[in-house]
């Protein structure tokens, strides 16, 4: 749910999250953003049958959503997304994707590598190549007008151990990117709920290097992001969003150009 100004949810929608966590009692906003993941084959992505089982899914998704918003009309707004991965060759199968909903959301997990081998942030280790790949899937993403968002845009920390000149070129490469086509960027705020919750001792994203280069983008606009994998991440996103700014920095949060629910730059 967004009951904060500047944060996009990731969901999967199921009855149980939309009415336990989309619309908490104190709730004080009218606005939610709602993305389902799109399934997918991790040996071999194929997007006409994901796209199958994802109509199903929304198929379910949609018939929950329009038996509660009746009920929930004068609370809340709702709008539906998916969120999705890049692949070269699926452009025509996204977009047509991104018609059917109101968001498209690119949050990009996985590359293939110069073998075409798939390389999966957190399970593989990544070669400076493959950071420049990611970035360029982003990139080239953003050009061919499919996403609104990009989620979670220094994932690729969770393979590297140092912030170095390639993790620096793939900085300015999405970052330069997003702002020319006034796409915003995510500061996700999944890490630091897991670090609030005690599962995690260090937090790999947000990245402070990464958000010092953005905040020197002067048209880039930024959100915050909370995934609603499970209802903690939404009652933990104010203190989220603490522990993010501080390992960020507040000098350079507030040189961030942070937009509205309407992904307008303020």
């Amino acid at each position: 749910a967004i009951p904060h100004k500047n944060i996009t949810n990731i969901a999967e929608i199921t009855e149980y999250k939309y009415e336990e966590t989309v619309v908490p009692k104190d709730r004080d906003s009218k606005s939610d953003n709602m993305e389902e993941n799109i399934p997918e084959d991790k040996d071999l992505p194929d997007y006409k049958k994901d796209k199958e089982l994802a109509a199903k899914s929304l198929g379910i998704s949609r018939a929950t959503l329009y038996r509660k918003l009746e009920k929930y009309k004068d609370k809340i707004e709702i709008e539906t997304g998916f969120e999705v991965e890049y692949l070269p060759g699926q452009e025509e199968n996204l977009l047509e994707l991104k018609n059917e909903t109101d968001k498209l959301v690119l949050g990009q997990h996985f590359i293939y590598d110069d073998k075409n081998e798939l390389k999966i942030f957190r399970y593989h280790e990544f070669s400076d190549s493959d950071i420049l790949r990611y970035a360029e899937y982003i990139k080239t993403a953003i050009e061919k007008n499919i996403p609104n968002i990009i989620a979670h845009p220094d994932l690729y920390m969770l393979s590297r151990t140092n912030f170095g000149k390639n993790e620096e070129k793939a900085t300015h490469i999405i970052c330069s990117t997003a702002e020319k086509y006034e796409i915003p960027i995510e500061i996700n705020l999944s890490d630091p709920v897991m670090y609030i919750r005690g599962k995690k001792e260090k937090i790999d994203y947000p990245n402070k290097k990464f958000w010092k280069i953005a905040s020197e983008y002067k048209d880039l606009k930024v959100l915050y992001g909370i995934d609603a994998h499970f209802r903690e991440q939404i009652e933990l996103y104010e203190k989220a969003i603490e522990v993010a700014n501080k390992l960020i920095g507040q000098d350079i949060i507030d040189k961030l150009h942070f937009c509205n629910e309407n992904l307008e730059a303020e």
